[in-house]
């Protein structure tokens, strides 16, 4: 039965059914379909509510908020203007800037797709009045946004954390220098890609020239908030001062001040379309999220995650081999599923099977972050990619054929990370 269940839920995917819907529906099949199977609609209801009605996962929300606010004040382009200040005139200075203010961005709104519209948006055309072959850059953008889920704070390893029942502050750090490696690693492809083809020195003297008028102090102190911001975030939940959720609400309190009194780039009556925008981001999540909860008990009853551990331990016979079938798993469904019903999902069916190969749960999360993270830029599903072609007006397709060599060094580092724990566990 289980097996025909997830054929229903793939079949009600492929005919474009809402995901909530899909996962809803899939949830009440056992009980239709089995008289042995006594689970009722209320307690699917209550297992939808009473998963999504946690303290931990206000911080969704606010998050979602902070980013919004970020994205409409100006913050982007403040962080870009820093980076390109100093390294601009360098070799592929300009997409290592994009790359680091990527970075930067996915340190305040903790989402994929957020950081690629924040950043794209104002990034992409400055590439292509640099001279920048246009695919390769709506490509960096896309495949760089990814860093919003990795990076802290993250709205995925709060999904994990509640999802595993770890320490979403563990998360958060074991995400710092795994998120560090991929951006050096894109920013690297960068000057590669840049030395190979070439860039338009002119074009970009002429930008950064004009950046330059400025005195040091003025670029500086312009984008002192913005870089203070992840400081802020991060510093409160890493010192112990504020829980997660606390941080981000101080994350919207900082983000309103910021546009509103320091750079004058948001009003106060822009406000309730900032908060109708972040209902309609956050409530297709939270229905999602309510749904895989449910989901994952009703699997949890029909005891898939014990068959699954059974039949691990006994076709695999050491902890390479299932981490690598583990990885497959999590790329595939990274590619077809959104990242919501996957953490909730699958983390209940994989984590005991990891458990038995003493695969650390935070690790585990780390490992299966990253796999959803390249989920974000490759075919069917690709956010990140819809996202950037909604910038650029490049069909999705060939974004992603231009960032296949992105994409398989983003692969080259989650084997890194999958065999080397110590990568995301050394600050816990």
């Amino acid at each position: 039965m289980t097996l025909f269940i997830f054929v229903i839920f793939a079949s009600l995917l492929c005919l474009a059914v809402p995901l909530g819907i899909a996962v809803s529906m899939t949830s009440m099949l056992p009980s239709l379909l089995t008289d042995s199977f006594t689970i009722s609609g209320v307690f699917i209801l209550r297992s939808m509510i009473g998963g999504v009605n946690q303290t931990t996962l206000l911080a969704i929300p606010l998050f979602v908020m902070s980013g919004i606010i970020m994205a409409k004040g100006g913050v982007s382009k403040r962080l870009f203007d820093v980076f390109a200040y100093f390294i601009g005139d360098r070799t592929a200075g300009i997409p290592c800037a994009v790359v680091i203010t990527c970075l930067f961005f996915g340190a305040i709104s903790g989402s994929a797709p957020a950081t690629v519209a924040a950043v794209g948006s104002m990034t992409i055309p400055v590439m292509l009045e640099m001279g920048y072959d246009k695919k390769f850059s709506v490509a960096l953008v896309a495949v760089a946004g990814g860093l919003g889920v990795i990076i802290p704070p993250s709205i995925p390893f709060i999904l994990y954390a509640q999802a595993a029942g770890v320490s979403v502050s563990d998360l958060f750090k074991a995400g710092i220098i795994p998120g560090f490696i991929i951006a050096f690693v894109l920013m690297g492809y960068s000057v590669f890609y840049c030395k190979r083809h070439g860039e338009d020195k002119e074009s970009i003297d002429r930008v950064v020239g004009k950046l330059r008028e400025q005195s040091f102090m003025k670029v500086f102190l312009d984008s002192i908030w913005a870089l203070l911001t992840p400081v802020i975030i991060l510093g409160c939940i890493y010192s112990g001062i504020t829980s997660p959720t606390e941080a981000a609400a101080i994350a919207v309190f900082y983000a309103l001040i910021i546009s509103i009194f320091v750079y004058r780039t948001l009003r106060p009556k822009d406000l309730p379309k900032i908060i109708t925008e972040s209902v309609k981001t956050y409530g297709p999540i939270l229905f999602i999220m309510a749904a895989s909860v449910a989901f994952s008990r009703i699997l949890t009853l029909m005891q898939v995650s014990q068959a699954v551990s059974d039949w691990i331990t006994r076709d695999f016979s050491n902890r390479i081999t299932i981490l690598v079938a583990m990885n497959i798993i999590m790329l595939l469904v990274g590619m077809i599923m959104d990242t919501t019903p996957a953490i909730m999902i699958m983390t209940p069916i994989l984590l005991p099977a990891a458990q038995v190969f003493g695969v650390d749960p935070v690790h585990f999360g780390i490992i299966m972050v990253v796999n959803l993270a390249i989920g974000f830029v490759t075919p069917p599903i690709g956010v990140n990619l819809f996202v950037a072609s909604s910038l650029s007006e490049i069909p999705v397709m060939h974004i992603a054929r231009k960032a296949v060599p992105m994409i398989l060094l983003f692969f080259a580092v989650l084997i890194m990370l999958t065999y080397i724990p110590s990568l995301s566990l050394c600050l816990i």
